[in-house]
């Protein structure tokens, strides 16, 4: 039980993140779990190394510094221009962020959205002298929900994208989440519309154009999203004409760094501040995680509660409570082995997907990414987002979401 004890330990911490006058950091706190399992001898060294999920640890280094890249090249304010130019109003403005943001997550994953959209979302408060809070939440909403429809759309559906043995996984979470996840990003419109009424009005907003600042960069940002969808476009047509030249999805965000790791003169200094941190954090995540896992409390408890750990609404239903207590990305990590025996059914994986992304829209610490805009926004704009904010519509919100997507997966 020292594994599940130390877990808990974890949890409470990452929830407090505090120990006097300590301030702690997120990945400080797994990172500490995980040298505890190991000091304790839960997980052997040769465990811990195996249990280090490569592929997602590829995937996130190079989509990290692809963001990195766009934002300081000045590319991402310069597309953020063109994208909510054509806001005339509070009103369009979020449904751009929700839906734009939201399909951007779908191919840049939520958590480099987050990273860049912050910045992003803070300058348009600013600009237009309107809430920061309602545009912070619209990101929030709409990175979460808009990742569920793509296997690279976040973390934990890379973990099933790559662990679940689909054959074509970007066809497969299009086919089955595409449609519920436009209706889910429409309801979050709607809330937002009805919690926040009194600050929709029909005020023009205020847009200017956005300089960027270093071209060359820019330039090499641009091969590096066109590389990214050509990649994508060849993986999906691999498995119908050409499938024993399939590729792994970490191979598309690893080229796709390429061109900003080869031809960027600064790339040393741009690498030393992408978001090392949380490749740390999600690194001891996977060795926390394998030790829990071998201690069995999981499967304990998913034994005794009766319920049918394969079934669509009982996955999603522990799937978001669970993530609240251990974040979605270890849940998945703890859930995806109960799936794999015998053989990981598709509507359960997706079951999986959609209800371990959207326990990030019920509090903040369902998912890394509020915690990345919160800690950003506090940090560049003095702004923030409480846990009551945040959960008055986050939980109203959930109980669509998982209805919307249970009743959805129903027709297969």
């Amino acid at each position: 039980m020292i594994s599940v004890i130390i877990l808990a330990v974890v949890f409470v911490l990452i929830t407090v993140r505090q120990i006097g006058s300590v301030r702690l950091q997120i990945w400080h706190i797994m990172a500490g779990g995980a040298v505890a399992v190991l000091a304790f001898g839960e997980i052997t060294a040769a465990e811990a190394l195996k249990s280090v999920n490569l592929d997602v640890m590829g995937f996130l280094l190079g989509m990290f510094i692809v963001g990195q890249a766009l934002e300081e090249s000045g590319y991402l304010a310069h597309l953020a221009y063109r994208l909510f130019r054509r806001a005339r109003s509070l009103d369009g403005l979020v449904l751009a962020i929700l839906f734009g943001m939201g399909l951007l997550s779908a191919v840049l994953m939520n958590d480099t959205l987050a990273i860049v959209g912050t910045p992003v979302v803070l300058m348009l408060a600013r600009k237009n002298n309107t809430s920061a809070k309602i545009l912070l939440l619209a990101l929030a909403f709409g990175v979460t929900i808009g990742s569920v429809m793509s296997p690279i759309g976040n973390p934990q559906n890379l973990l099933i994208a790559s662990q679940g043995n689909l054959s074509n996984p970007f066809i497969t979470f299009f086919k089955y989440l595409f449609i519920p996840t436009l209706i889910n990003l429409g309801a979050a419109y709607a809330l937002l519309r009805l919690f926040f009424r009194r600050h929709f009005n029909t005020r023009p907003l205020n847009h200017s154009p956005e300089l960027i600042l270093d071209q060359r960069l820019a330039r090499l940002c641009r091969i590096s999203l066109a590389v990214m969808a050509l990649m994508i476009l060849v993986k999906i047509g691999c498995v119908f004409l050409l499938p024993a030249f399939d590729f792994r999805l970490t191979y598309i965000a690893l080229t796709a760094a390429l061109p900003v790791v080869t031809f960027h003169k600064s790339r040393i200094n741009l690498l030393s501040r992408i978001d090392w941190p949380t490749l740390v954090f999600f690194g001891t995540m996977f060795i926390l995680m394998q030790s829990v896992w071998q201690a069995q409390f999981f499967q304990e408890i998913l034994s005794d509660t009766g319920l049918n750990p394969v079934e669509p609404a009982t996955i999603m239903g522990i799937s978001v409570l669970l993530s609240q207590f251990i974040s979605n990305v270890p849940m998945v990590a703890l859930y995806l082995p109960v799936l794999a025996q015998p053989v990981p059914d598709t509507v359960s994986l997706m079951a999986l997907a959609a209800g371990s992304t959207i326990a990030g829209n019920l509090t903040i610490i369902g998912a890394a990414s509020n915690i990345i805009i919160i800690q950003n926004a506090e940090i560049k704009a003095g702004q923030t987002l409480g846990f009551r904010d945040f959960t008055r519509i986050g939980l109203p919100l959930t109980v669509i979401n998982i209805l919307v997507y249970w009743l959805f997966l129903q027709l297969f």
